[in-house]
């Protein structure tokens, strides 16, 4: 199974696993395909550059590290991507999670998160809560 991983899961999937809750097995099981889209690390570098977040390292050893660590690939994103946020309804305003929905839909994965409002879209959410 491919699944697209929401920014707070690989946070938490490498600093405090047990918050994963019931997905935790998903997201470490080794059949599974983690897919680590440069809209997390754009995210991240965000909260790093504000102040919210601190990583230890530069957000690009630190997107590095995450794929290595979390066995993800990598996801680049495309205009398609881009372009796929423009057909969303308006149920979120995170411009990251809008890309993120956008992304999931046109790559035809499911992505794990434990943000509920993303279930509001069409697209597979496998939920953390």
């Amino acid at each position: 199974m491919r699944i697209l991983l929401d920014t707070h899961v690989v946070l938490w999937a490498l600093t405090d696993p047990a918050r994963l809750g019931r997905r935790r097995e998903l997201v470490a099981d080794p059949d599974a395909t983690r897919m680590l889209s440069a809209v997390v690390v754009w995210e991240v570098a965000i909260k790093v550059g504000l102040g919210r977040l601190h990583l230890g390292a530069s957000v690009g050893d630190w997107a590095w590290r995450a794929r290595r660590d979390l066995q993800a690939e990598s996801v680049a994103i495309s205009e398609a991507h881009v372009a796929g946020v423009a057909d969303l309804p308006h149920h979120h305003r995170d411009p990251f999670d809008r890309l993120l929905v956008a992304q999931a839909r046109h790559l035809g994965v499911p992505i794990v998160t434990a943000d509920r409002l993303l279930s509001a879209y069409d697209v597979e959410v496998l939920d953390l809560t």
